[in-house]
């Protein structure tokens, strides 16, 4: 399995930026690569969603559960179904001096050893730009708040 991890600095409070990353649903109004996120269950804990994202106009589509750490300011993620193996990681929140610093991990897997062989630098560069997309996006909206 391939990892990738992505960080980016926010001028935003932690609180604020994790609880907008907790709000799934809204990632299409302000990620273009992302059509849709439709939460199939919400618990206290976490959510469980449908996602439905564009790489390199190719559309690809999982369910998968997230899970809550209000009080560390985190979110773990796992992959339930879809077009991957493997999908997992991490959102972390740290703040320091009214600046949070933000790290997404991506575990991925793919389930195809030979599509990985011919095109793995590829699959992790389209992985680590997605990643800053969605960092980006991120801080964008944060950050207007």
């Amino acid at each position: 399995m391939a990892y990738v991890e992505t960080e980016i600095d926010v001028i935003a409070p932690a609180r604020v930026i994790y609880e907008l990353a907790k709000e799934q649903e809204r990632f299409p109004e302000f990620m273009p690569d992302v059509e849709s996120v439709t939460v199939l269950e919400r618990r206290a804990d976490g959510v469980i969603s449908r996602w439905k994202t564009l790489v390199e106009e190719a559309p690809i589509e999982w369910t998968e559960e997230d899970r809550f750490d209000d009080e560390g300011l985190r979110i773990d993620y796992r992959l339930l179904e879809g077009d991957l193996d493997t999908f997992e990681g991490s959102w972390t929140f740290t703040e320091r001096a009214g600046v949070t610093h933000v790290v997404l991990g991506v575990e991925y897997d793919f389930g195809v050893p030979t599509l990985a062989e011919l095109i793995g630098p590829t699959l992790e560069k389209k992985v680590r730009e997605n990643s800053e997309m969605m960092l980006a996006a991120l801080k964008r909206e944060a950050e207007r708040r």
